[in-house]
């Protein structure tokens, strides 16, 4: 488990403490600061295996200051597999090398999650990218990438049986490599997403859009068992998907709660809110974020992310600081915590920039930060 790190001393705006390194209590852990490193998918981990190269990118944005690392998604089994240089959480010898990261980021006293991810119908060539994967019959609820995009084969009930055993599988290996926690990857319409999603869920059975939280909830219930208490369970929504930017979850607050509301009953410790620019309304007549009102229909702590100290939309090659200045995004963000909107923050393609990013706010120096380019992607600095 993370250590706890002394508290910071940095002020808000208004001149009291800031909210961004208040410690939190998550689950069974006690997190420094209220800042997560957010996954990102950097396909630098050949045949599946994570390596010391893994382990030191990770390790450095822990001792920039961060509270709480999110891995980039990790395959629970070969049928949902990116590519084949994204990490698994199956199969021999894999154990031992998750924790060698997982020693690194502890070692700098933050907490560390595992995210799980099944892509479902998708393949990297539908958003422009080659397909790194060995050939596989893709599967999801209905065969359907998008509305109208037949992709794969719908998935038998044996099939959705097996895919909630390699998820609780792959949970029970992340405990076992020193893991505080996993996230289930329900966003971006990804093969979890594809099942909340009435879009991409057509089917007529059990697992249909009637009740759309069934596999979530099973997965969910599945992980609890397979794991002991106090491991932390993270669970990644959207409205927006990768192959449909204005795609819309839940219209209504209603809807969102149908969506939430079982899955904190579940056992879901934390809502992971993915938002393509994070101080935008989920909903008219209402200034909360996805986040916001994730956190208040559900009663479980909620995470926000999007956009954090950049001025370009995600998938951008390149970003500068917000034009606002790097001032108004923290503001927005100790606002947010304050009013109890939410209660982390995950920083992307700015703490690939920055891996000191906490820090640097922390100490007053976020005027500084480096601008963000596609290059960074490259390799893992």
């Amino acid at each position: 488990m993370a250590k706890r790190a002394e508290e910071d001393p940095r002020l808000s705006l208004s001149g009291s403490p800031s909210p961004l390194f208040r410690p939190l209590p998550l689950g069974g852990l006690s997190l420094r600061n209220r800042i997560a490193m957010a996954p990102m998918t950097r396909e630098r981990a050949p045949g599946g295996m994570p390596t010391d190269a893994m382990a030191a990118y990770y390790a450095r944005r822990a001792a920039g200051g961060t509270g709480l690392i999110v891995t980039e998604g990790i395959a629970t089994d070969a049928t949902g597999c990116f590519g084949d240089h994204v990490p698994r959480l199956f199969g021999p010898d894999v154990v031992d090398g998750w924790r060698k990261v997982v020693d690194g980021v502890h070692a700098e006293g933050a907490a560390i999650i595992a995210q799980l991810w099944h892509v479902g119908a998708f393949a990297p060539s539908m958003i422009g990218m080659t397909d790194g994967a060995r050939p596989v019959e893709r599967i999801s609820p209905s065969g359907l990438a998008a509305p109208g995009r037949p992709f794969g084969r719908t998935m038998t009930e044996s099939d959705i049986a097996d895919s909630i055993a390699a998820f609780a599988g792959a949970a029970a290996a992340a405990q076992g490599a020193g893991f505080d926690g996993i996230e289930l990857h329900g966003a971006h319409g990804y093969l979890i997403d594809q099942f909340l999603w009435p879009q991409t869920n057509r089917r007529t059975d059990r697992f249909g859009p009637a009740d759309r939280t069934r596999f979530a909830v099973k997965l969910v219930r599945a992980v609890r068992r397979a794991t002991r208490d106090g491991f932390a369970l993270s669970f990644r929504l959207s409205q927006w998907k990768q192959l449909d930017y204005g795609a819309r979850l839940a219209e209504t607050p209603g809807e969102l709660a149908a969506i939430v509301g079982p899955l904190a009953e579940a056992g879901v410790d934390l809502f992971h809110c993915s938002t393509r620019r994070f101080w935008e309304p989920a909903f008219p007549g209402d200034d909360r974020n996805l986040a916001g009102w994730t956190r208040a229909l559900s009663g479980k702590p909620a995470m926000t992310v999007g956009s954090i100290t950049l001025d370009v939309d995600f998938k951008a090659p390149d970003g500068k600081v917000h034009a606002s200045g790097v001032g108004a995004h923290v503001a927005l963000l100790e606002r947010g915590l304050e009013l109890g909107w939410f209660d982390l923050v995950a920083v992307g393609r700015a703490m690939i920039a920055n891996p000191d990013w906490a820090r640097r706010v922390r100490d007053g120096d976020a005027g500084d930060l480096r601008p963000f380019t596609g290059a960074m992607l490259e390799t893992l600095i």
